[in-house]
């Protein structure tokens, strides 16, 4: 079942990395100013924007499989029918514990095959707010 609880949430907050895929390099979108807040409570963002080398002083990688650096969380502003290959592609690494999606997000399979691989799978919910309501982030 997908993460629903807040001692659940905290846990996955507690996470130092969170790759963001589909981070944006345009002020203003909630695919980039979520990420600079995440970056500005303590969090190493790692962007994947295949359209983008740089993304909030960041490199940005082209895909989730090629970041080299380890990832707890992958956070996905992509449509949600793209969230079954980033799925996939997540699968594929043996460091990340958590895929979120963002609000708005959802994909019921995919988060299924994710959760029957160990992960645990957020859904339909901003980061930001649930950081700001569990940890007390500004």
């Amino acid at each position: 079942m997908p993460v629903d609880s807040d001692d659940e949430l905290r846990e996955i907050l507690d996470h130092d990395t969170i790759a963001v895929v589909g981070c944006s390099t345009t002020e203003g979108k909630a695919a980039h100013e979520i990420p600079r807040y995440l970056q500005q409570q303590g969090y190493r963002v790692i962007p994947v924007n295949p359209f983008a080398d740089e993304v909030l002083g960041e490199r940005s990688y082209d895909s989730i499989t090629d970041v080299p650096d380890d990832v707890d969380v992958v956070d996905v502003f992509r449509p949600s029918e793209e969230v079954p290959d980033i799925v996939d592609e997540t699968l594929e690494r043996d460091d990340v514990a958590a895929v979120w999606l963002q609000q708005g997000i959802r994909h019921d399979d995919a988060a299924d095959r994710a959760e029957e691989a160990g992960l645990d799978v957020v859904q339909d919910r901003c980061m930001k707010v649930e950081h700001q309501r569990l940890a007390g982030g500004s």
